[in-house]
């Protein structure tokens, strides 16, 4: 008798609890992305373990059809990574806000990822504290009017892509939530990645920083503000495809540039989300309007060795060469006696 195979769908990852986010949040598009994507992954529904800290975002294990824990503030990455290494089989997905990756649970979020651990970070960032009613954020722009800087900020904020790089990661990848179909490719193939991934989605809060990111949402001039890289593809970007990145060798800078008479496309950069040194993937990461596009997709994916796979080959080869195979093995040895 032929078994048939159950084909898993998005629907299958959707929980019974009522998502309590507010109407027209971003949230609800990012989930609907990762619930799209989670099929393709070819995981048994069972081997994925959603795991979050505090914040709006991370209401996310409720919301799904998984195993699933609901951690407190900024501990998720610790959460994580002891899931990951205790329960190597599984894919293991963080879900985390701005606040909650980089305020108070910004120790734990870097060590995850200089350690490349093999879980999937999706940072949800909307430029302030949601929860909590309108604070402002690490991420929040400088001079941000918020409930604590009725002035002005006068922080400058991270730049999640910057600190994930810095901290020696290996895949960094953005996007934003209002385009539904590149959070779910970029999650396809973040859960292929063997090592840390973060995936930062730019996503609106429509109570507390209502349009934060409208500059990139704006249907008239999105695709002159932004450019989304692939591997292997040359970095064309615009409306009518008609502007490009180059290396300025003088500055060791970018540089936009129009196509033309002066500029063709062999003159622009071909984007290598695989090059090991990351200068290039840096300067990519930290582009911003107007000055340039903002770049989205795969910034950088770099496959090293992972932290958890370490482990259990250290702990492979102890048993190996361990004379000690039993408990009582461990008991007997050295000097004994009877009581």
């Amino acid at each position: 008798m032929t078994q048939i195979q159950e084909v898993i769908t998005p629907k299958d990852y959707k929980s019974d609890q009522e998502v309590r986010w507010c109407p027209g949040c971003g949230d609800h598009a990012i989930m609907n992305a990762i619930q799209r994507a989670l099929p393709e992954l070819g995981t048994a529904k069972e081997d994925f373990a959603f795991i979050s800290g505090i914040g709006c975002s991370s209401r996310f294990p409720y919301y799904m059809n998984t195993y699933g824990f609901h951690g407190i503030h900024g501990r998720a990455s610790a959460i994580a990574s002891g899931t990951k290494v205790a329960n190597p089989k599984l894919s293991v997905w963080q879900i985390t806000g701005d606040g909650d990756a980089m305020a108070i649970g910004g120790n734990h979020f870097i060590h995850a990822i200089r350690r490349n651990i093999d879980i999937n970070i999706i940072l949800f960032n909307n430029e302030i504290y949601g929860l909590t009613k309108g604070q402002y954020s690490p991420t929040s722009k400088f001079g941000a009017v918020t409930k604590t800087s009725p002035y002005g900020t006068v922080e400058h904020p991270f730049h999640p892509g910057e600190l994930v790089i810095g901290a020696q990661g290996k895949f960094f990848a953005r996007s934003i939530d209002s385009n539904l179909k590149l959070c779910q490719e970029i999650f396809v193939e973040a859960g292929k990645h063997h090592g840390a991934t973060v995936v930062e989605v730019l996503q609106n809060c429509v109570i507390y920083n209502d349009k934060t990111h409208a500059a990139l949402t704006d249907k008239q001039h999105k695709e002159d503000r932004s450019i989304v890289l692939r591997h292997g593809e040359p970095m064309i970007f615009g409306k009518d495809r008609d502007k490009g990145l180059i290396l300025d060798a003088e500055n060791l800078k970018l540089k936009v540039v129009e196509l033309g008479d002066k500029y063709t496309e062999k003159d622009i950069l071909v984007h290598n989300a695989k090059e090991e040194n990351p200068g290039m993937h840096l300067m990519l990461a930290n582009m911003s309007y107007p000055e340039y596009p903002v770049a989205f997709g795969i910034i950088r994916s770099v496959d090293l060795p992972t932290y958890d796979g370490a482990v259990q080959a250290q702990v492979e080869y102890v048993r190996g060469e361990s004379k000690f195979k039993t408990m009582d093995d461990l008991l007997n040895s050295g000097t004994t006696w009877e009581v």
